[in-house]
């Protein structure tokens, strides 16, 4: 490939205060880890129109669906859990519409967080609401008092996630209280934590790079082998681009 790939990112919103106005924003990781190895950050703002969507996603290479808050659950039939902090509406209406999009295009997607949630319900999986109800004796996945809280990792043979960390302990970071439930179909899980919560997903159809992972690699918690994540998504774009134009 001749030139750097260009990868979306969504954007986080917050809607108007009464003491300012609203603004789209984004934690820095994303965009600097995707320049680290080596591609170019496309920042797209929470669009209403589809046919501006299609426009951009046209011109992009792969997409990165960063974190956030929480999904609201009543989308897609469940109940509003107290613990739930929602993502604005406005967010989520768009990202869900991006997500359709990207998987009707088969483009190459990395969720994060509750961008990799996103992925999995909007393909027909479901997510555990609160995992301290949901799976009273699985470890504590969030700190409110340590940003940096970690635990162990499980990876699965054969998988990214084993390309990426190979064998032995490996730690990662932890911030959430939802996570996946039913398993979206066409996906496989690649790493647990050893209490079986699901931290990483990939998608098992060929024609579809698509993975994800429920800890954040691009935080300032993140370790510096977490960065090959980023690596790999950028090496198998450029690989698929590659084998696109020689068949062209």
């Amino acid at each position: 490939m001749d030139s750097k790939p260009l990868i979306g990112l969504n954007v986080d919103y917050r809607s108007a205060r009464k003491d300012s106005p609203a603004f789209n924003y984004l934690c820095t990781g994303y965009a600097d880890s995707l320049i680290t190895v080596g591609a170019i950050p496309i920042i797209i703002p929470p669009l209403k129109d589809e046919s501006d969507l299609d426009r951009i996603l046209d011109l992009l290479d792969g997409m990165v669906l960063v974190g956030g808050a929480d999904l609201d659950p009543r989308r897609d039939g469940f109940m509003l859990h107290p613990s739930i902090h929602l993502l604005d509406h406005r967010r989520e209406d768009f990202d869900r519409m991006l997500v359709a999009n990207i998987a009707q295009r088969h483009m190459p997607v990395f969720g994060i967080g509750a961008g990799m949630q996103l992925l999995n319900v909007s393909l027909g999986g479901n997510l555990f609401l609160h995992i301290p109800e949901d799976m009273p004796r699985a470890l504590p996945h969030v700190d409110s008092m340590d940003p940096a809280h970690r635990h162990a990792l499980e990876v699965v043979e054969d998988s990214l996630m084993e390309q990426i960390y190979g064998e032995g302990e490996i730690r990662v970071n932890s911030m959430h209280h939802m996570a996946i439930d039913e398993l979206a179909p066409g996906f496989s899980v690649t790493a647990r934590c050893p209490d079986g919560i699901i931290e990483a997903i990939e998608s098992t159809s060929d024609d579809w790079f698509a993975f994800g992972t429920q800890f954040h690699p691009e935080a300032p918690s993140a370790s510096a082998l977490d960065l090959r994540i980023f690596e790999e998504f950028v090496a198998g774009i450029t690989g698929k681009v590659a084998e696109m134009r020689m068949v062209a």
